[in-house]
């Protein structure tokens, strides 16, 4: 199984960003998916899901509205879309996946929120 995370950069609050997370190794249409974030000092939280034909997604209260979680299972790909971004979200975002009760992750990609 692997997850390579990409799409993470330095932003001002206010703007966007879309990471997205490749992934090989599983058959991809059978899994959900999540995204996790983990700022310095703080324990890792989960961010948004999405179920393996994507029909439906939750979300952290904290980016209800602003954050939208999608997948084209024929790229294997799991996306997060990110908008009105604020300081708080800066924090390494990882993509995560769970087969057989084992946690698999990516390398993480860095967002930055600052002026």
């Amino acid at each position: 199984v692997q997850l390579v995370e990409s799409g993470g950069a330095l932003v001002q609050p206010g703007g966007s960003l879309r990471l997205s997370c490749a992934a090989s190794g599983f058959t991809f249409s059978s899994y959900g998916l999540k995204w996790y974030r983990q700022a310095p000092g703080k324990e890792r939280e989960l961010v948004a899901g999405i179920t393996s034909g994507g029909s439906s997604r939750n979300y952290a209260d904290s980016v209800k509205g602003r954050f939208t979680i999608s997948r084209d299972n024929a790229k294997n790909t799991v996306y997060l879309q990110m908008n009105s971004l604020k300081p708080e979200d800066t924090a390494v975002y990882y993509c995560n996946v769970v087969i057989w009760g084992r946690y698999y992750w990516g390398q993480g990609t860095q967002v930055t929120v600052s002026s």
